[in-house]
């Protein structure tokens, strides 16, 4: 679910285009088909939401089902993103993207989508039909993403629901079935939004010339910041103030440190405004927050 596109003023040159018939390397075409899978956010969500498994009890062999499951999720949906959006990346000449640059076939990123949408499947399943299915829900939203709801104000929604259901993924395959917290979920669904609005961020001016009109473009670019920060600042307050009781010391002081985390990753990058650097801060105040989750003892069913 990771889009990004950079303005330029010219027209592409024969260069920034694959060409038919050109020799890949195998070394180099392997490198570039997992560069195009987005592989930060992959692992980075994978990771995780594997942490969340162990830390559920789901021991060995399951916490292994649920990070394949999870990996090959959002393999498909990295790849899915980069076939779709291979004229547009070719036309903002994003010599950066591997389909572009002609290192990597657009076959062979289709094949490999398709082929990790496959195995997503069976590997979601095999965590139990609920659980199961409660993950195949959010890489379908996903999917959804790539295939055009982010150019409509609901571009949020399929962030809110791919990670709103992740722990749902986690807690229905345990003894029971257990629905995960409200409170889980909805840190979980607010993370998802700040995550796209960090995400698109960079991009807003190239989007909206590309005909892309998503909430964050609608809003523009010093909105979208304040959003960001709100949205990712209220996933971090729901999980220290969410559960009964008072929050402990170690509960406040999380909540600064990812309230702070929030706040600068969203301050405007004055020497460089396409940077990637909010989203990558994002993911590591999901790893935060994880951590936060896990040392708070709050139950997750």
């Amino acid at each position: 679910m990771n889009e990004t596109l950079r303005p330029s003023p010219v027209s592409p040159s024969p260069q920034a285009t694959a060409v038919p018939g050109r020799r890949h390397r195998p070394g180099r075409a392997v490198l570039a088909l997992l560069l195009s899978s987005h592989p930060a956010p992959a692992l980075a969500v994978s990771a995780l939401i594997t942490v969340l498994a162990v830390a559920a009890g789901r021991g060995t062999p399951g916490s292994c089902l649920v990070a394949l499951a999870v990996l090959t999720g959002q393999l498909s949906v990295g790849w899915s993103n980069d076939c779709i959006d291979i004229a547009r990346d070719r036309a903002a000449e994003r010599r950066d993207k591997p389909l572009v640059a002609g290192t990597v076939r657009v076959r062979t990123v289709a094949v490999a989508a398709c082929s990790a949408l496959a195995l997503c499947v069976p590997l979601s399943l095999a965590n139990g039909p609920a659980a199961g299915a409660a993950h195949l829900a959010g890489v379908a939203a996903a999917w959804s993403y790539n295939l055009g709801v982010k150019r409509t104000p609901l571009s949020w929604l399929p962030y809110a629901l791919a990670f709103g259901l992740l722990p749902a993924f986690v807690t229905l395959a345990l003894p029971g079935r257990p629905w995960p917290t409200t409170t889980l979920v909805a840190a979980g669904a607010l993370l998802g939004v700040g995550a796209h609005f960090t995400n698109v961020l960079p991009d807003i001016e190239a989007d909206l010339a590309a005909g892309v009109r998503g909430l964050p473009q609608r809003l523009g670019r010093r909105r979208t910041r304040t959003v960001a920060a709100l949205t990712l600042l209220a996933a971090s307050a729901v999980l220290v103030l969410g559960p009964p009781g008072p929050p402990d010391a170690t509960g406040w002081t999380g909540l600064a440190v990812t309230g702070a985390l929030a706040v600068a990753v969203c301050l405007p990058l004055r020497s460089a405004s396409d940077s990637r650097l909010p989203f990558l801060a994002t993911l590591a105040l999901a790893g935060t927050d994880i951590v936060l989750l896990l040392l708070s003892g709050v139950s997750l069913g």
